[in-house]
């Protein structure tokens, strides 16, 4: 067996230097566990690895590994480690290979770490493994943060790398790769943070990597919906990209450029609301203009009969002043029931409040066939395409559930029910008030 084998396994077994080793191990056989651990404690706790007791080390430590708890496992390492970076490893080693046999601090440690880690593999996650490793230092946690931010940083590199091939040769799938970008590195970023910490370099620039693509999957995927005029909610999707980027994003410089992202589209979507709007607003203003100068035309003078005719031909003409088929036809190519779904959400609480006066004041004046053909814009409530009020699907439910326990009442005579038929009513009165004042 060579030296270093030797030394290898010795590490994972106990060590007979001295009287303490010797009572301690007796008491092992004959099965006073808490006895020897209670010798090898005496002269390890508090204390450093000397010449006089760096076996101890080795023994309480081997003996923590045979508990198989985490706890154990954990104090187990800790001395194992203690002895591995003091200078009387030297003896330990000479105790069990010969003279010849060369110290290589550092290495030692990585072949000791990667003999547990392989013993670990099945038993615990990454994190629980770490954990065990935490109150270690120096080589061990420089080894450890090398062995376990490999494949993560590699994975986190090809992500990044394939996102953006991919989004060069189809932008209008960006969306998409955006969306795989944070999935796909989200795992992996977790775990580079919690081994070298949030403020860790290569931490901080791989995030804000994955940040700046996600981003530009954004950007690009906008752009791309808007020259193809995509019927997609483009804007809302793209913001929602921006917002991902913007929780990965660690440096400020790059939170600030996704801000500034997400404010631009912030002001576009204000600005689809505000042309919808200007849409209905120019047909009322100029319907308004047209009523004032008809109606300054109208003579007041004559019989009541006379004016009441002259007045009814002169909201005749202000009506048809308008052609109501050329506004319907602007709000079709304006209004789009994609739109209309972005100003119901709007959280512009004042630019819905004038959209709904001005739908209102439009449909109005339109006839049956243009009223069926945008009645959908208004979509806070029923539009009946000849004028009269429509109550809302819920209320007809709640109508004929009070109906029907009124039946049962009258056959019955159940005093329950009429409580019932009373709190329903009610219901349904107030949502009819509701809709009414809309």
């Amino acid at each position: 067996e060579q030296n270093q084998d030797k030394v290898n396994h010795a590490l994972f077994w106990f060590l007979n230097t001295n009287n303490f080793d010797e009572t301690a191990i007796n008491y092992l056989k004959t099965g006073d566990k808490e006895k020897a651990i209670e010798i090898w404690e005496k002269i390890t706790d508090g204390k450093e690895v000397s010449s006089k007791n760096f076996s101890a080390f080795n023994n309480i430590g081997t003996l923590y590994f045979l508990d198989n708890s985490i706890q154990e496992t954990k104090k187990g390492i800790e001395a194992k480690i203690k002895l591995l970076e003091s200078e009387h490893f030297k003896d330990f080693a000479h105790s069990v290979a010969d003279e010849t046999f060369t110290i290589d601090t550092d290495k030692q440690i990585e072949n000791f770490v990667e003999e547990l880690l392989k013993h670990f593999k099945n038993q615990y996650s990454t994190t629980d493994t770490l954990d065990l490793f935490s109150n270690c230092n120096g080589t061990t946690q420089k080894y450890l943060s090398k062995r376990f931010t490999e494949e993560p940083v590699h994975k986190i590199e090809t992500q990044i790398e394939k996102t953006k091939t991919d989004r060069s040769k189809n932008k209008l799938n960006a969306l998409r790769f955006g969306k795989d970008l944070y999935q796909n590195t989200k795992a992996e970023l977790a775990l580079l943070k919690s081994i070298i910490g949030s403020t860790g370099l290569q931490y901080k620039l791989l995030a804000d990597n994955v940040a700046k693509e996600i981003l530009q999957c954004s950007i690009d995927y906008f752009n791309e919906s808007q020259d193809n005029e995509s019927e997609a909610d483009y804007l809302a999707e793209a913001m929602q990209l921006a917002k991902l980027a913007d929780s990965v994003a660690v440096n400020s410089i790059t939170k600030g450029r996704i801000k500034d992202n997400i404010s631009t589209l912030e002001r576009i979507k204000d600005q689809e609301l505000k042309q919808m709007i200007e849409v209905l607003k120019t047909v009322k203003d100029k319907y308004e203009a047209n009523e004032k100068w008809i109606m300054s035309k109208v003579p007041f003078g004559g019989s009541r009969e006379n004016l009441s005719k002259n007045l009814n031909i002169a909201r005749e003409y202000v009506h048809n002043s308008i052609d109501w088929t050329k506004v319907v036809e602007a709000i079709l190519k304006v209004i789009t029931p994609t739109r209309v779904e972005k100003i119901k959400n709007s959280k512009n609480i004042e630019l819905q409040k004038e959209y709904k006066s001005l739908v209102r004041f439009v449909l109005k004046k339109l006839n049956y066939s243009q009223k069926k053909q945008v009645k959908y814009i208004c979509y806070w409530t029923y539009v009946n395409p000849i004028g009269r009020f429509v109550l809302p699907d819920w209320a007809y439910i709640f109508i004929s559930i009070c109906v029907i326990l009124l039946i049962i009442y009258l056959f019955f005579d159940f005093k329950v029910v009429m409580q019932v038929i009373l709190f329903f009513g009610c219901f349904a009165f107030l949502g009819f008030l509701k809709n009414l004042s809309k």
